[in-house]
């Protein structure tokens, strides 16, 4: 941290003095394969980052539970105003790898990875059943379908569509591949990931 303070050290007592301004919400996975601000080159105060296992929404419930994800993008749409959210998911991620496993043991009397996956039960569920695919197959399918679960999940949020509808922000899917450092992203028509064209 010592040699990238020192570099960036004027950009961090502006952000110290003017508070955070960032563009883009994103939420990733708590892999440390693939962190955002590596991916993204981006300067401090760039991203506002929520990092949870398997990168997941869940679902709008304004209930008595505590939902710190839901949180974070409540804060980040309804105070940091940013112009864009992304979902980005990643290759071999071990959350899928549980969600895929119908014998996954818990890891604590807790179970809150179990409980967690659960969110992507019944695609999970779909996948699994699916003798056509191979087991990289399906975990890479499941990668992909729990991003645009989590976008449908994100636009169930009141203040969301409402930010959405006027155009004040913007919602995208991104899916990192760790072994080949290569970021697809969402089309947002048709839901494909694409692998977008290297600047030459």
């Amino acid at each position: 941290m010592a040699g990238r303070y020192i570099s960036e050290s004027d950009r961090y007592r502006q952000l110290a003095s003017e508070g955070q301004k960032p563009h883009t919400l994103l939420i990733a996975c708590c892999d440390s394969r693939a962190a955002p601000e590596i991916i993204f080159n981006s300067s401090p105060g760039e991203l506002f980052v929520v990092r949870n296992v398997a990168n997941m929404i869940p679902p709008y419930e304004p209930d008595g539970n505590y939902h710190a994800t839901s949180a974070a993008v409540e804060y980040a749409i309804q105070v940091l105003e940013v112009d864009n959210v992304v979902v980005m998911g990643h290759g071999r991620c071990g959350g899928i790898q549980a969600a895929l496993s119908p014998n996954f043991d818990p890891l604590s009397d807790g179970d809150f990875i179990g409980k967690w996956m659960g969110l992507l039960k019944p695609a999970a569920e779909q996948i699994q059943n699916s003798s056509l695919l191979t087991a990289a197959e399906r975990q890479r399918a499941l990668e992909r379908v729990s991003i645009r679960n989590s976008i449908n999940n994100l636009r169930d949020f009141p203040f969301v569509k409402e930010r959405e509808a006027s155009g004040g922000v913007h919602i995208h899917g991104a899916w990192f591949d760790i072994s080949t450092g290569e970021l697809w992203v969402m089309d947002a028509d048709t839901g494909d990931f694409i692998r977008p064209p290297l600047n030459p």
